[in-house]
């Protein structure tokens, strides 16, 4: 099992870096272990993180692909998928029933649903109900707040 998972991520991580998600910046933490990834997603355009940096930390478990990586943020960001210590909440990292993981999901899929998610938050599925309602009832203050902490947090 280790082989297989070490020769899918080989495999993954040369698609990357021929073809890496848009605003997305991956790099194993070293080049013997791939299973431990930082990367920048950045804040796309005309959202309120445009010109971000968003440190975030992935790590992939033993049992992968059949586990979701585990991905943690490190840039502290005003998000209502995201909570204070960095954890997100997004279909694709979860195991059914709950979420959408299956083992054909790869690297590149989560990291491009981590940058989508900077675009489009789900306050449906929130980890930050506080942030959630904002989002839902006063979108001009959820962007206010959002765009100040991404110059405070994310401006490197």
């Amino acid at each position: 099992m280790a082989v297989v998972r070490e020769k899918r991520l080989q495999r993954e991580w040369e698609i990357l870096q021929r073809q890496p998600p848009p605003f997305v910046h991956a790099w194993p933490r070293s080049a013997d272990v791939l299973d431990q990834v930082e990367a920048i997603i950045e804040g796309a355009p005309d959202t309120p993180y445009a010109g971000g940096r968003f440190r975030v930390q992935v790590t992939v478990p033993a049992r992968y692909p059949f586990e979701p990586p585990l991905v943690r943020f490190l840039t502290p960001i005003y998000h209502p998928n995201i909570d204070s210590a960095g954890r997100v909440c997004l279909d694709l990292l979860q195991m059914p029933p709950q979420g959408s993981w299956r083992p054909s999901a790869n690297l590149i899929a989560v990291l491009a649903a981590l940058q989508q998610l900077l675009v489009e938050p789900n306050p449906d599925d929130a980890l930050e109900a506080d942030i959630a309602r904002v989002f839902r009832s006063n979108r001009e203050a959820f962007e206010r707040t959002a765009h100040e902490w991404t110059l405070r947090h994310a401006h490197e």
